[in-house]
């Protein structure tokens, strides 16, 4: 699977895209949408790129009143990196006073896949923005994230097709006392992930995220190392939702899920995407739907013969 579409909304607000220099489209009230900004990752001639649609947009949207902002491409986004976008954002700090809600890499297979996208430390934004709730990052190549401490922020994704190791020990060891939701997808080692379950520690302990209700470990190449990891975890014991979807989990992964901690008090349980046998699907929903857990669970995937007896799992989301 590859991302196939833009985003449609962001923190409860619909993305409108911001019109061309000329258009006649009216611009909706500031507060009231998630404005994406986007350039050409293959830029021709005299078409915008991103400084100046930016530059455009400061100019003419009373930018106190913005809620919610979407970074779509930039020019040559599989070989430029983010760092010149986040200073111009930083920069801006001053105008969008009311910021809550940044999504930076926005962007389909047709403007660059997700593991082409070269992104940046994010984390300086998160000090320029103390008041920023939502934070979403697409794109694993020369991302950083070193640990931070933030007061406000409520929901924090990273897609990827290969999460770097260093990325995840640094998320995991941040500070986000109002952290609700957290969704990370860790990718494949074909993508650069090379992280371990152990590097999850600090999250999984749950000390630095007090508020979390929803856990999202997606997209792993080591989703039954990832799910026994889960399984022992003190958080999950005040998480409404788990997410182990996209991933290569089977048998083994979910035998150390249904081993470990009671889950029956998560209200959702999603497992899409997975290698599980029908035996085994059958008895997670034996053993949680009767305490209305939602479990979610599609077609199992087929393991693919790689020659010579070896058989080999997929993620959903890798290149």
């Amino acid at each position: 699977m590859t991302i196939g579409s833009h985003l449609e909304e962001l923190r409860g607000l619909p993305v409108f895209e911001f019109p061309e220099p000329g258009g006649t489209v009216p611009l909706p009230e500031p507060e009231a949408v998630a404005w994406r900004l986007s350039g050409p990752t293959y830029r021709d001639g005299d078409e915008e790129d991103w400084p100046e649609i930016f530059d455009r947009f400061l100019a003419t949207v009373d930018t106190r009143r913005v809620r919610s902002l979407v970074v779509g491409g930039w020019e040559d986004a599989y070989e430029t990196d983010s760092s010149a976008i986040v200073a111009r954002l930083i920069g801006a700090n001053n105008r969008l006073t009311g910021l809550e809600a940044l999504f930076i890499g926005d962007m389909t297979f047709e403007d660059c896949e997700i593991s082409w996208i070269q992104q940046s430390d994010v984390t300086p934004l998160l000090a320029a923005y103390p008041g920023l709730r939502s934070l979403g990052v697409r794109g694993g190549s020369n991302l950083a994230f070193p640990p931070v401490s933030h007061a406000s922020l409520e929901h924090l994704v990273v897609e990827s097709g290969g999460l770097g190791a260093d990325v995840v020990r640094g998320i995991a060891g941040s500070d986000l006392p109002a952290l609700k939701d957290l969704e990370l997808w860790l990718g494949t080692d074909q993508y650069g992930a090379d992280s371990v379950p152990g590097d999850l520690a600090p999250l999984l302990a749950g000390t630095h995220v007090p508020a979390l209700r929803r856990l999202a470990l997606r997209n792993s190449v080591i989703q039954d190392e990832i799910a026994e990891a889960v399984s022992g975890a003190p958080v999950v014991a005040r998480l409404e939702h788990v997410d182990l979807s996209m991933g290569t989990l089977g048998d083994m992964g979910a035998v150390a899920l249904l081993g470990g901690q009671p889950l029956t008090h998560l209200a959702s349980l999603d497992l899409s995407h997975h290698y599980l046998s029908e035996e085994m699907q059958e008895r997670i929903l034996a053993e949680l739907a009767p305490h209305g857990v939602k479990v979610l669970m599609d077609e199992a995937q087929e393991e693919e013969d790689w020659g010579g007896g070896e058989m080999h799992r997929y993620v959903s989301v890798g290149e």
